[in-house]
């Protein structure tokens, strides 16, 4: 059996998940996407100050041969490009969601790995005092310090520890 990269096979992992998540997406949520990352462009940018120019244009000067049907001071011009916004923003606002969404899917993911490492890496101190104490390392085994990391962490006190001084520094 050949060696296995760690860090390739948790890239693998990790970008696994990626596409398992982005598959998972609905058709209305591709739509957003899709449409978030066309607007989001500069390109984009480009295009609707060059229609914007060029609506004026047509409606305010007779450069061209197109009759005015906006004259000054532009209201289906602003009435198209309110509608616009309402819409852009709503695309922008469904994906952020959704980011936010796979966010909050992460963050639990690390705390499910943070909690079972802080578990393993408990056990291992305890083994690791043991040993010291065989060896006739005892002032190791006996280390204050070392003694408290090998005990279990009891993560309702760390919780209940943080809510109680966030809570009183944002009072004082």
């Amino acid at each position: 059996m050949g060696y296995t990269n760690p860090v390739h096979e948790h890239v693998e992992t990790i970008l696994k998940h990626e596409q398992e998540f982005l598959a998972r997406r609905s058709y209305a949520e591709r739509l957003g996407d899709a449409t978030a990352a066309i607007v989001g462009s500069l390109s984009f940018v480009a295009c609707q100050l060059l229609f914007v120019a060029g609506w004026v244009v047509v409606n305010s000067t007779h450069v061209t041969a197109i009759r005015h049907f906006d004259p000054a001071p532009f209201s289906l011009l602003s009435g198209c490009l309110t509608l616009e916004g309402i819409l852009l923003a709503s695309f922008i606002l469904m994906r952020q969601a959704r980011l936010g969404r796979r966010s909050d899917e992460r963050e639990h993911l690390m705390l499910q790995i943070l909690l079972l490492t802080e578990k393993e890496i408990t056990a291992v101190i305890g083994i690791n005092r043991q040993v010291a104490v065989r060896l006739g390392l005892g002032e190791v085994g006996a280390n204050r310090d070392i003694e408290q990391l090998a005990k279990e962490t009891s993560i309702d006190e760390v919780a209940k520890s943080i809510q109680e001084n966030l809570s009183g520094g944002s009072n004082g």
